[in-house]
């Protein structure tokens, strides 16, 4: 298994695809990818149409899966707001690949099994196959996409992200073989000879003290620790120091504890998501979450500095967790939230992945929701990394 990645920002498409694409041979010692992943910045939407057939033209035998994207990652550079092509490609020996295209109207109902979810779709792969899935965010419903994977293939893994780029719906584009949709998801499944692990920086850190939800209904929470939520906020935002106030006030998220049998949790035990608004008649406080009985929530905070040291913790995590051998390649999608405009300058998320899992290829692209993994559950977020990493199969007989 080999992993590469080729960059452009030549304007013309022509030549944008051929210095990527001999990014990718020249690194991949000029053996064919089996997968080549496309991320096309928004300067080429007028040649969206054009991307796909030109790649397989060149690469017949290739499974070219992409997307329009509001920036580019690839060759330890993040290219937002410019020209610029990214491509990855992958020799993968012994896995098999299964690209699908669905629309919204194929999604099964949220409650079907997993036997309806492959029946529906048409993915014949063994339950242990992982997907990379690439959602249109204005024409499908990703999180019950994604739900119906997880049951349909509860052994692997699902990973990537929103199509970016598009500020209307059908200006997105998704790319698959030689073709291009402008609505519904486009994925593949890959099965074999490949494990995937995770890692999903959610950007945040905690503040104040775990808490549970003691009264509740669907999203809305209206007592915590048997205190009215309203009053379980003042208190919160009068024990912090005057810097997190200010974060309380701009940047308040709330964090839902995924795996209930923990005492103790850490960062990457929660799912964090918006708080959506607080109804001052019921006190009532609405997330952007379904809450289950006397469920564990913890108040959180973002800005540039706890991101930053949310995914270089997670990464070391990884690394002093991980396995043995060094993942052969990696995908990075990241919210379009994230980037030179959280940090101030380009190139972190990338950087840090390098500096402390190794010189290992990488790209991806900016999104408009990240797709990945809290503690065995697939999920869209938002302002986050979610990163893939590729190997073989540890003790593989193909």
């Amino acid at each position: 298994m080999r992993w590469a990645t080729g960059l452009s920002t030549e304007a013309a498409l022509e030549r944008a695809v051929d210095e990527a694409l001999e990014g990718v041979q020249s690194r991949l010692g000029g053996e064919p990818p089996d997968l080549l992943l496309a991320f096309a910045s928004a300067a080429h939407a007028g040649d969206y149409d054009r991307l796909p057939g030109m790649l397989r033209a060149r690469l017949r035998h290739t499974q070219v899966l992409g997307c329009s994207a509001g920036g580019v990652i690839a060759e330890g550079r993040e290219l937002e707001g410019n020209v610029a092509l990214s491509l990855v490609g992958a020799t993968l020996p012994g896995v098999d690949v299964h690209p699908f295209h669905v629309s919204q109207a194929d999604l099964p109902p949220p409650a079907a099994d997993g036997a309806a979810w492959r029946a529906r779709l048409g993915l014949q792969a063994p339950p242990d196959a992982h997907a990379i899935v690439l959602p249109d965010p204005f024409s499908c419903d990703a999180q019950r996409l994604v739900r119906g994977l997880d049951r349909a293939f509860p052994g692997g893994t699902r990973i990537g992200g929103q199509a970016s780029g598009g500020a209307a719906p059908g200006q997105n584009a998704l790319f698959l073989d030689d073709g291009v949709h402008r609505a519904g998801a486009v994925g593949v499944l890959l099965s074999g000879n490949v494990d995937v692990d995770t890692i999903v920086a959610q950007g945040c850190r905690p503040i104040g003290q775990p808490m549970f939800v003691t009264r509740g209904v669907r999203n809305v929470v209206f007592e915590l620790d048997g205190a009215p939520a309203i009053e379980a906020l003042e208190a919160l935002y009068e024990s912090l120091d005057t810097g997190d106030q200010a974060l309380f006030r701009e940047a308040l998220f709330i964090g839902v504890v995924m795996d209930r049998e923990r005492e103790v949790y850490r960062q990457g035990d929660f799912l964090v998501r918006n708080l959506l608004g607080l109804d001052a008649k019921t006190g009532g406080l609405a997330i952007g979450t379904l809450l289950e009985p006397n469920q564990v929530v913890q108040f959180h905070v973002r800005d540039a500095r706890t991101s930053a040291e949310d995914v270089e913790t997670m990464l070391d995590t990884h690394r002093g967790a991980g396995p043995l051998e060094r993942p052969r390649g990696a995908l990075l999608f990241s919210c379009l939230g994230r980037g030179a405009g959280l940090y101030g300058a380009p190139d972190h998320d990338t950087r840090a992945f390098l500096s402390r899992v190794g010189p290992v290829p990488v790209g991806g692209f900016f999104c408009n929701g990240e797709i990945g993994p809290v503690r065995g559950r697939t999920f869209v977020h938002g302002y986050t990394s979610a990163f893939a990493l590729f190997r073989p199969r540890a003790g593989y007989e193909g």
